[in-house]
């Protein structure tokens, strides 16, 4: 058996891929933890069609072993059902939304037929990229990227600000795509430079129809002082900018925040004292990437960080505001719906949102490397992931972790954990050995034979041998009283 994961992060997943449409979606599937599709399409290839594949797989270095995959995928497992799955509908401020997977506020929406698209693909909605009145010239080029490896990257940094579309445009687009798709939430995304500027934006949105307004109190590589993460930063400026848009229409209003304060959870309270309907968070780090390649005319400048390397820092935060007993002495959880944003790519990890109280998720980078096409895993895996539970609303998942979150005094210090090495899967490389050794306790033994043995009167527990192991043979025994 071959190990699943490692060989379908191989494929390209090309355009149009001339293996052909079921052997592509399959392996697209397992990219993205939706084992339960790449079952049913893969179960449904005979060997002719999965050689046929393996021949037309245009992979530089060899073919995505699909029959082997299809061996490791089924392996006396039941091919599953898309029939009766449960519905992803739910409320987000006061808004019905056929699921919860919405486009981020970036370049992945800035004219009608991107958005148009997305939307047909199986997107909720859209917070479409940043209107604004001022000049936005954008630089080139504009993206760097952290890779670990050679896998695809892990973090992303963008120096890209606002919409470059005259704000009259962008209003017009956000109109056709209300009228030409009823039941998608339309959201448009602001940053005025006065009150009256913030204002005049909030009611274009809603005059064009918009379901909502997002305003941008986060973007960090902004030209002038005062903008984007500028107001983040400031609890009063929150407070007065947000009161003023609730004053000016009657939509949802929704303020994105910066992570680039030391807690959400002041921020959060501002943005309630001045009505918001719900809060979006979180937009990206501030940060500095060194490539020669990023330079623009040799120069260098601090810009946003995103992707998967940043999802356990928008997780905390999140936390911050759903888990934090003053808020919610203050009623928040009652008045304000959250939107997560950081690092998600499959379904696991919107659901990780989900669990820790988000109503509602939005996808930037992700699209950004693979494509609007993550919405059918998106969508499934998640579905699928409720039907095994036995779940048929949404809306039970929705914080369903928070009592699961404790202070670091609170957890568990009198018991512990032993690695446990499957001898079978073990192939003898020495990888835990290493780093025990040398990052660890010196809890492992490794001889001759190639054979790592866990040392008990050294170990303590910590599993940075199972983490470092690169073909999951180190698992968990059973939880234990520690050695006196």
């Amino acid at each position: 058996m071959i190990h699943i994961h490692e060989e379908a992060a191989r494929c390209l997943l090309c355009e149009n891929a001339p293996c052909g449409a079921k052997a592509a979606r399959a392996i697209r599937a397992l990219r993205f933890e939706n084992l339960w599709t790449a079952r049913a399409l893969l179960g449904e290839m005979n060997a002719s069609e999965i050689e046929a594949s393996e021949q037309a797989c245009i992979h530089y270095d060899r073919p995505i072993r699909i029959g082997e995959l299809k061996k490791s995928v089924l392996d006396g497992q039941n091919t599953p059902s898309n029939q009766s799955l449960p519905s992803l509908e739910l409320n987000f401020c006061d808004m019905v939304c056929e699921n919860p997977f919405f486009l981020a506020s970036s370049a992945i929406c800035t004219n009608y037929e991107m958005v148009a698209r997305a939307l047909k693909a199986g997107w909720a909605g859209v917070y479409y990229k940043t209107i604004c009145k001022q000049d936005i010239r954008e630089v080139s080029p504009r993206f760097d990227a952290m890779r670990k490896e050679g896998t695809p990257f892990v973090g992303f940094r963008n120096m890209e600000q606002l919409s470059e579309n005259p704000y009259e445009m962008d209003f017009d687009i956000l109109h056709r795509l209300k009228v030409n798709y009823p039941t998608k939430r339309i959201i448009a995304s602001i940053m005025g430079q006065t009150e009256e500027e913030w204002g005049e934006l909030a009611k274009m949105a809603e005059e064009a129809g918009c379901d909502a307004v997002e305003l941008n109190f986060s973007c960090p590589q902004m030209r002038l002082t005062g903008l984007g993460s500028d107001i983040g930063q400031n609890n009063e400026l929150i407070l007065f900018y947000t009161s003023f848009v609730r004053e000016a229409v009657k939509i949802p209003v929704i303020p994105k925040m910066t992570p680039n304060v030391m807690s959400m959870s002041t921020p959060a309270l501002a943005c309630f004292y001045g009505g918001a309907s719900g809060i979006s968070a979180i937009n990206t780090i501030k940060s500095i990437t060194m490539s020669h390649d990023a330079e623009v005319n040799e120069k260098k400048t601090v810009s946003g960080y995103s992707g998967k390397a940043v999802k356990p820092i928008a997780l905390r935060m999140i936390y911050e505001m759903t888990g934090n007993p003053l808020l919610h002495k203050a009623g928040i959880e009652k008045h304000m719906d959250i939107s997560g944003i950081g690092g998600i790519e499959t379904w696991r990890d919107a659901l990780e949102f989900i669990q820790l109280g988000c109503r509602n998720v939005q996808v930037c980078t992700a699209v950004m490397q693979y494509g609007y096409r993550i919405i059918d895993d998106l969508i499934l895996g998640l579905q699928h992931y409720m039907a095994e539970r036995g779940i048929v609303e949404l809306k039970k998942l929705v914080g369903e972790e928070l009592k699961n979150i404790v202070l670091p005094h609170d957890l568990d210090r009198d018991t512990m954990v032993y690695p446990k090495i499957d001898r079978e899967k073990c192939i003898g490389c020495g990888r835990c050995y290493i780093s025990c050794m040398d990052g660890g306790h010196q809890a492992i033994s490794f001889g001759e034979d190639r054979k790592p043995k866990i040392i008990g009167t050294k170990c303590v527990g910590c599993h940075l041998c199972k983490l470092v192991c690169p073909t999951g043979a180190i698992g968990a025994a059973n939880r234990m009283p520690k050695r006196k």
